[in-house]
């Protein structure tokens, strides 16, 4: 790979300066080069995604197996890597400003930090807790001297909350130094609307907010017309790919193996990963 750590910094950060980007969600080094060749200006991981490669369900892989993924996709791309780092891999804020030096070793161009507690997947640490642990993540980044994009992610919505209680949280998370702010579920249909979205954007400006679009119905047009300045997926590109994996696998277990019709050639996955090489 030709660019360095510090160049995808900057190019990443100057991507949270104006307009708006979608980050698609790789979970493996192959789906991270695919990405690339298709023309995205930077990638984000999966918690999720990587989990489910493992045969593991979320929130099941520890941080030393996360670290070595996030290595992987750093080294096998040339974009700038958002890290999925769920609540920082630790149980107190000391632990988390660990984890998040470990990071960015890997190389990360930035990362997200959320307020869920992973004792109790339910439930979100106490604001104090959840802002020391932030804090831990802010000053393990500046004493790096490294220009990592630090994210600030609540999970409010994803556990029953209401959107207007994940604002007063981002609002929290940016004066405590966070450099984006994410909330999970606001934007998703059935969850909140688009007029939540509208309330965080201005609620934290002029700091860049990232939504997360998991399901069809929500286009980038309308989400930019509201300042968002990034849109991710999650798990869903992995989704997508495993239920296309077990449709036809169904199929084919009955004998159907016109199933195999439609796939990707083999020679054109070997053209940009051998272009991806050079």
């Amino acid at each position: 790979m030709g660019q360095t750590p510090q160049q995808k910094r900057t190019a990443f950060r100057a991507l949270h300066r104006q307009g708006c980007f979608v980050l698609p969600n790789p979970w493996d080094a192959g789906s991270a080069r695919l990405f690339e060749h298709l023309g995205f200006a930077a990638l984000a991981s999966t918690s999720s995604g990587f989990a489910w490669t493992t045969g593991r369900p979320d929130y099941a892989v520890g941080r030393a197996d996360v670290l070595a993924h996030l290595t992987a996709l750093c080294e096998a791309t040339d974009l700038p890597v958002n890290a999925d780092f769920e609540a920082g891999f630790a149980a107190d804020a000391d632990g988390v400003g660990d984890s998040v030096a470990l990071a960015i070793d890997a190389g990360v161009a930035g990362l997200s930090i959320e307020d869920r507690r992973m004792d109790a997947l339910g439930s979100l640490h106490d604001l104090p807790e959840a802002l020391d642990r932030l804090a831990a993540a802010r000053a393990a980044i500046d004493r790096s001297g490294e220009d990592v994009v630090l994210v600030a992610r609540s999970e409010t919505v994803l556990v029953g909350g209401r959107p207007s209680d994940a604002i007063d949280r981002l609002v929290a998370f940016a004066d405590a130094g966070a450099d984006c702010l994410y909330a999970p579920g606001i934007g998703m249909p059935g969850l909140s609307t688009m007029d939540d979205v509208a309330a965080l954007v201005r609620a934290v400006a002029p700091r860049p907010v990232n939504v997360l679009v998991a399901t069809p119905g929500v286009s980038m047009a309308a989400l930019a017309d509201l300042g968002v300045r990034r849109i991710s997926v999650g798990g869903a590109l992995a989704l997508v790919g495993w239920g296309a994996v077990a449709e036809a696998a169904k199929r084919l277990k009955d004998g159907d193996f016109d199933a195999l019709a439609g796939a990707l050639p083999g020679a054109e996955l070997n053209r940009i990963f051998g272009a991806a090489d050079g």
